[in-house]
């Protein structure tokens, strides 16, 4: 008797499984409920703010292909409409190991091979932007640790943090914003201050510090800081890429499906932006240029090429207007 109960139990488990994998990668069905359910919900949205010839707009993307996912249909907005538009990477993408260990066949790339994927990563940044029409001497790699940004902020402020997967503890790229500077979150700091008085930017796309990866949200805060020095935080507009568990569903390539806001960000204002089928084609075209990620994440990527994209005025939720006591 309690074999076979134990058979029951593995048998409603394997279901369980089963119906959610069909669920997150099914392409049929689940596609269509999602459509039926989501469509009217996200066209309830506003409409976000139009860019215009007069705008200077700098999107800070924690790696190589964040720019790509969360914003590619508005970045082909702003050129469209005249704005001028920069794009700054904090890291090179150069702590992602999985996708090493592909890329060089072997279980234990070390870290010259480590460097060697944060230069490929920045050639895909660069090769992303020329498809989105943004020139490319509007393009900064500043080249702080992936995976580390959130040490810098809160640990390393002014002692250097030794990267765990290149070992190196200082900008290693030439081509950098400054290289040879500290990893520490001074330093850091000092490269979005020159950014910003570089670029005087009147729009700024930054991650949430909703997102659920540290990188996010410590890009997110460094924004929300140096905005609030300079009393420009109306500048901000927000985005998030790792939004919750699975999100978004279903994975792979829908292009005919909308973008619903993400469940982290639940409370917060979010405006849709509408694309075109040609901005939606350009941004898989975009989302393609990064190989080395398609390579391993290309399901989880593409489910972002859908008809909307979603950008927030505000990075956390409006405190409630009765707040319990």
């Amino acid at each position: 008797m309690a074999r076979r109960r134990g058979r029951k139990r593995w048998m409603v488990l394997g279901l369980l499984l089963l119906g959610l994998f069909m669920w997150i990668n099914a392409p049929g069905l689940t596609a269509l409920a999602y459509r039926l359910y989501y469509t009217p919900r996200v066209a309830a949205l506003p409409q976000a703010p139009a860019f215009s010839a007069t705008d200077r707009v700098l999107l800070l993307s924690p790696h190589p292909d964040d720019e790509t996912l969360c914003c590619a249909g508005m970045l082909q907005q702003a050129v469209a409409a005249g704005a001028a538009v920069y794009i700054a990477w904090l890291t090179s993408g150069d702590g992602f190991e999985w996708d090493a260990v592909l890329l060089r066949r072997t279980p234990d790339p070390g870290d010259a091979a480590m460097l060697e994927l944060g230069r490929q990563r920045m050639n895909e940044a660069r090769a992303a932007a020329r498809v989105l029409g943004i020139p490319q001497a509007h393009l900064r790699f500043l080249g702080y640790p992936d995976q580390g940004l959130l040490r810098l902020f809160l640990d390393y402020y002014y002692y250097p943090f030794t990267a765990p997967h290149t070992g190196v503890d200082r900008v290693p790229y030439p081509e950098a914003l400054s290289p040879g500077a500290s990893y520490t979150g001074e330093s850091l700091e000092r490269d979005l201050e020159k950014l910003f008085d570089e670029v005087q930017p009147t729009v700024v796309l930054a991650p949430s510090p909703l997102d659920a990866h540290p990188d996010h949200r410590a890009t997110g805060d460094l924004a929300l800081r140096l905005l609030g020095k300079r009393k420009e935080l109306g500048k901000a507009r927000f985005w998030i890429v790792h939004g919750g568990l699975e999100w978004p569903l279903p994975k792979g390539l829908h292009k005919n499906l909308p973008l619903e806001p993400p469940p982290r960000g639940r409370g917060l204002p979010w405006g849709r932006v509408d694309l075109s089928p040609e901005q939606v084609a350009l941004k898989l075209e975009a989302a393609q240029a990064h190989r080395s990620q398609m390579l391993i994440l290309g399901r989880f990527m593409e489910a972002f090429v859908r008809q909307n994209e979603l950008i927030s005025p505000l990075p956390l939720p409006e405190p409630s207007a009765h707040p319990v006591r």
